[in-house]
Formats: C-alpha cells, sequence, structure tokens
C-alpha cells in the first residue's frame, strides 16, 4: 500500500528545494535563528558577521532601492537577493531554467549539478577582457526555497573553482537569516534590504 501523502507531493507545484538539514544549518528562517548572535540587520536578510568579510550594497540608480547584497569572502564573492515565495511551492526550479535561458542567450555555457546546497548551476559567462586577459568569468548560482521565502546566490571568484573557498563561501550562504515579514507580497518580489544597523543598537 502507497504512502498517500508522498503521492501529493509529487503531484504539487514545483518543490521547495535546498538542504534537508535547512531548519538546522541554514539559510535560516527569522523564526529558526539564535537571537543572542550579533547578526547585521538588512532588513530582509541578517548576516552574522565574521574575520574578513566585506559587505557591499547594490543599488539600482533609477529607484536608490538596494537591490541585492554583495559580500566578499574568502577571495570570493557572493551575491544573495530574498524574495518572496508561495508557502507550498518553490521558485528554485523555474528560477534556474531563467537562468539558463539568460547565460545562453549571452552565449555563455551552463550545467546543472548537484552541490551541498543542492542542486545548483555553474555557468561560464563571456565577459569583455579584464587586466588579466580572460574573456569567461564562471559563477555558481545557487538557491534555497524556505518557508515563503527563496534565497538566491551568486557565487564568483575562487569559490566557483576552490574547495576550501567554496566550503567557506557555503557556510556564509547557510548562516543568513531571511526575514520574510508578515506583510502580503506577491511571490518573486524582492524582500526589501535597508542600511544595516549596528549589532547591538536600536
Amino acid at each position: 500500500m502507497t504512502d498517500d501523502s508522498d503521492q501529493q507531493i509529487e503531484a504539487a507545484p514545483p518543490a521547495k528545494s535546498g538542504p534537508v538539514d535547512r531548519e538546522t544549518v541554514g539559510p535560516f528562517d527569522e523564526s529558526e535563528a539564535n537571537a543572542v548572535r550579533p547578526y547585521i540587520d538588512l532588513g530582509g536578510i541578517k548576516i552574522l558577521p565574521r574575520e574578513g568579510l566585506n559587505l557591499r550594497l547594490e543599488v539600482e540608480e533609477q529607484t536608490k532601492r538596494i537591490v541585492a547584497v554583495g559580500l566578499d569572502y574568502a577571495e570570493s564573492t557572493l551575491q544573495v537577493q530574498p524574495f518572496a515565495a508561495p508557502r507550498s511551492s518553490g521558485l528554485w526550479e523555474e528560477t534556474r531554467e531563467q537562468i539558463r535561458q539568460q547565460v545562453k542567450q549571452q552565449g555563455g555555457r551552463v550545467e546543472e549539478r548537484e552541490g551541498p546546497l543542492g542542486p545548483e548551476l555553474l555557468a561560464e559567462v563571456p565577459v569583455v577582457a579584464g587586466p588579466d586577459g580572460s574573456t569567461k568569468r564562471l559563477a555558481r548560482f545557487v538557491g534555497v526555497d524556505g518557508p515563503r521565502w527563496f534565497l538566491r546566490g551568486v557565487i564568483g571568484g575562487a569559490a566557483t573553482s576552490d574547495v576550501e573557498a567554496a566550503g567557506a563561501v557555503e557556510d556564509l550562504f547557510r548562516s543568513i537569516v531571511v526575514v520574510r515579514g508578515n506583510s502580503p507580497m506577491p511571490p518573486r518580489d524582492l524582500i526589501p534590504l535597508r542600511m544595516p544597523t549596528t549589532p547591538g543598537t536600536a
């Protein structure tokens, strides 16, 4: 006799994608985070400060709204964006398909693989030749579906090829706390980000 609950999951819209131990190892929902840790509060996400971590806010010129958080760490870059998501289904499956199309349109190559955070894309994107003469840039696209949110990351630099750097950046990604809030938001809307407040101050 089959278990009905399993069959319902298979027939559902895109399932949520993420590490099986997400609730205990992250990325965390606000309700799962350790409240006493000194997070840097950026509104939609909170970042745990660590030695050697530099934080940049990426601002949309016209609207002046913060659209992404850039983290420089372990000779790598990690760009993160939190999005609102449906309660029961995930966005990563569909988002991966969109990224795949974009990379191909730019003349790049992309392959899907199973990473420590679940399915991820490794892309080789053509760029204007830099000082080192390279015309291609490697990027790893990672994504995790949480409760009512989706956290997307783009990893560049050493963590695209170096195992140690990759582990450090994956650990950084998993330490992020997503603050979805209770206000209704359409799925795929960016959860608002803001300038950080110093840990420990109101």
